[in-house]
């Protein structure tokens, strides 16, 4: 499939292909699903090329959902649509409201317009025909306190700072007390765990608040992650523990600020009572200290959103159709109108009927426009070695949004079949380089759904599926050609950089980052080809010394060729390579710290991860390789325990 990673090629693209075709049954048998996927001849011999080319030759490399905004006859301004992340809002110097806790504007569209479960215990069972269950946080607490919270987000919602310092605020967001305004409910949803259907799953100990709209109109969702358990939590109890909340806390925030779309993470406390867990699965439980974050996302929906409705039948299908008119009303609101156009045309074969025309099936629009921030959205995650490690379709964002960080792991030495899940181990499904495939193979998994409600046809299901792949070449050979400060992407040049970095487990933050010292000048002398290497290029032998200056030597002939001077490419190789990522070490560090009592490494390291691409004198340490330590089990690898 995407061989321009050819390094990082484990699996054949053909037992994917496969694998696709064959879910058409894996719901059982309530559903029947009508065969469409030519997948094997349409999408990965047409639109998995090394260019980027795809079968359907009206696509430009400028992405649909681009267009059909342009499209849209609504001027409004749909800040709420998900796409800025909020990025927006923090540029405006001229944002000035401050709320009090109790003046957010609520609006809870999600459980006004939605079926509802009539129960409101929080017994588990099975929900039927319900989008969501209403129930209140239930977790024991005992003198909360406040780890960390971010001011970034607070200013998202409106709310002033100053809020973080009520002597109540830890006893609101661990949900003792009750946010006035706030109709808690849990959602409910199903998922591909592991590639197999797994049923209902829905938020087991997630529980949100409702959504606020501040002064710009924009919509979010306020979740509680660790309140106790809702009819969702099967035989679990809820809760969650400090380590596994500090991780998501940090890494919300993190990812947001290396420009990558994410749920955020408004505020992090403790309950002061303790959970038992068993991190390693090895019947040694142990007891914890529990937490809760509090998650901030315009819209926690996901693809098993909807995959649990078409999963009970005939009976339960509209209800498919039902949710997707309210997340197109809501968060998608440019393809409620929009006009026939040319550039939104496709055609997927031959003859007058292989045409599809994105403008005539809104429900099309909106498959394509989220299969392609997912495309989007997992380029990124190459571009800068994350791994989320739990790439079920019930993680999977229908905003193209990061979302769930259980045992993820940003790649220190690289080694394209990482994973930091230890469930993952087995067959690496979710491993580093198999993330492209399984992005395609869960939009697989959406389109299959929207055309068991009959939102979608055939082609239009294939269409979906060949833009995620285009959307995703451009994206990734954009990024990686902006990487190495190129003036356009060179396949062979970069394909040979990634083998050799696999070779020689070279660190890969810290080798994009030192790669900007290397100066344009092709008679640079042999012996000093390798210095600006030398802090990642350790321990190889005289063959590899000679690979490496190889390389050096065709990519410098390349720089030479741009015409962009030293401190230009610098400046703008900088600007996309990080200094500094979340590393697996450097969580655990701040994780010790605040098990004793000690919040301050967690601070420290959300401010140092807020300006990754800066230099930050008297900070270097948190870029630096990892120690030996941090290879031990439930450092550079976790389980799904938290």
């Amino acid at each position: 499939m995407f061989s321009q990673i050819s390094a990082l090629r484990f699996h054949s693209s053909n037992s994917l292909a496969t694998t696709v075709c064959g879910f058409r049954s894996s719901y059982g048998p309530k559903i029947r699903s009508r065969p469409f996927f030519n997948f094997r001849n349409r999408c990965f011999s047409a639109v998995f090329s090394m260019d980027g080319s795809s079968s359907a030759a009206s696509a430009s490399v400028d992405s649909i959902s681009v267009t059909l905004k342009n499209q849209s006859l609504d001027n409004q301004n749909h800040a709420q649509d998900g796409i800025d992340n909020g990025q927006d809002i923090e540029n405006c110097s001229q944002i000035s409201v401050k709320k009090k806790l109790e003046e957010f504007t609520w609006d809870q569209s999600f459980v006004n317009e939605l079926p509802g479960d009539p129960r409101t215990d929080n017994i588990p069972r099975e929900v039927r025909r319900s989008f969501h269950s209403k129930v209140w946080p239930s977790a024991e607490v005992d003198n909360p306190q406040l780890v960390a919270w971010s001011d970034s987000v607070a200013m998202l919602l409106d709310l002033d700072p100053a809020e973080f310092e009520r002597p109540d605020f830890p006893l609101i967001f661990s949900g003792a007390s009750p946010l006035v305004g706030a109709v808690p409910y849990a959602q409910c949803y199903g998922g591909h765990q592991f590639g197999m259907w797994a049923g209902q799953l829905g938020d087991g100990r997630a529980i949100t608040l409702g959504e606020i709209l501040n002064s710009k109109s924009q919509r979010w969702e306020l979740q509680l992650k660790g309140v106790g358990r809702t009819p969702y939590s099967r035989f679990a109890d809820g809760l969650a523990v400090l380590r596994s909340s500090i991780r998501e806390f940090l890494c919300s925030e993190a990812m947001h600020s290396l420009g990558i779309p994410t749920t955020r993470a408004l505020c992090l406390v403790t309950t002061g009572k303790p959970v038992s867990r068993d991190m390693f699965y090895d019947g040694n439980p142990k007891d914890e200290p529990g937490a809760i974050v509090c998650r901030v996302a315009q819209s926690f929906l996901r693809f098993g959103s909807y995959q649990i409705h078409a999963s009970r039948g005939k009976e339960d299908l509209s209800l498919v159709r039902v949710l997707a008119d309210y997340t197109i009303k809501y968060h998608f609101p440019h393809l409620e109108n929009i006009c026939r156009s040319d550039t939104l045309s496709f055609n997927t074969g031959e003859g007058d009927d292989s045409v599809v025309d994105l403008t005539s099936n809104k429900y099309a629009a909106w498959a394509v426009e989220v299969a392609e921030r997912t495309a989007s959205l997992v380029a990124n995650w190459q571009g800068v070695g994350f791994t989320h490690g739990v790439l079920n379709t019930d993680n999977m964002s229908v905003l193209g949004l990061t979302i769930d960080y259980g045992p993820f792991g940003f790649l220190d030495a690289f080694d394209p079949k990482f994973t930091p899940n230890t469930t993952d181990l087995p067959g690496r499904r979710y491993c580093f380089a198999n993330q492209p495939d399984i992005g395609l193979w869960n939009i697989a998994q959406l389109a299959t759904t929207l055309s068991a409600a009959e939102l979608i046809n055939g082609k239009e299901a294939n269409l979906v599926m060949e833009r995620y792949g285009t959307r995703f070449m451009d994206d990734y050979q954009a990024i990686m050609t902006k990487k190495l400060g190129l003036p356009k992407y060179n396949k062979q040049l970069i394909n040979e950089l990634l083998k050799n970095m696999a070779v020689d487990k070279v660190d890969y933050t810290n080798f994009f980052r030192l790669l900007s010292n290397i100066k344009a000048e092709p008679s640079t002398k042999e012996d000093e080809l390798l210095i600006p290497l030398k802090a990642v290029l350790l321990d190889i032998g005289k063959e590899r010394r000679d690979a490496w200056k190889n390389w050096v030597k065709l990519y410098i002939q390349q720089l030479s060729a741009s015409g962009i001077t030293d401190d230009e490419r610098k400046a703008s190789m900088n600007s996309v390579n990080p200094k500094y990522i979340l590393r697996n070490y450097l969580c655990q560090s701040a994780i010790d710290a605040a098990e004793a009592g000690d919040f301050t490494e967690v601070r420290r390291l959300l401010k140092v991860m807020s300006r990754p691409y800066d230099n930050q004198p008297g900070m270097e340490k948190y870029a630096r390789l990892p120690p030996a330590w941090a290879y031990r089990p439930g450092v550079c690898m976790l389980s799904c325990s938290s």
